[in-house]
């Protein structure tokens, strides 16, 4: 990891494809991926708890659009929506499907936070 890790976003990112994700998980210490829908309602419920997250803790929120990015979600093993998967230091930590308590990925961040 670089000395000087970049400054994380205080709202979600949005991400473009593939090789964004990469760099975003990459560029920060701790990233949280949400894999959403539109359509979805537990995604639409857990929006302002990640929006909060992206605000409150050391970690980059990073959201992907299961819809535009079909490719993207089933390289990464994405069955249903939320799925939410936690990075540290570039590497896959955690896995969680469904509507999150925000106290609990809150604990799994700082968990992996330094």
């Amino acid at each position: 990891m670089s000395q000087n890790p970049a400054e994380v976003p205080s709202e979600p990112v949005a991400i473009e494809d593939e090789s964004h994700l990469e760099e975003v998980v990459s560029e920060y210490d701790v990233v949280l991926v949400d894999f959403y829908a539109d359509w979805c309602g537990p995604c639409k419920m857990i929006e302002p708890v990640l929006e909060g997250l992206a605000r409150e803790t050391d970690a980059a929120i990073a959201k992907v659009d299961v819809d535009q990015h079909q490719i993207l979600a089933g390289q990464m093993g994405v069955q249903g929506v939320p799925t939410l998967l936690l990075y540290a230091d570039g590497a896959q930590v955690e896995r969680v499907v469904g509507v999150q308590p925000a106290e609990r990925l809150k604990a799994m961040i700082e968990n992996h936070s330094e």
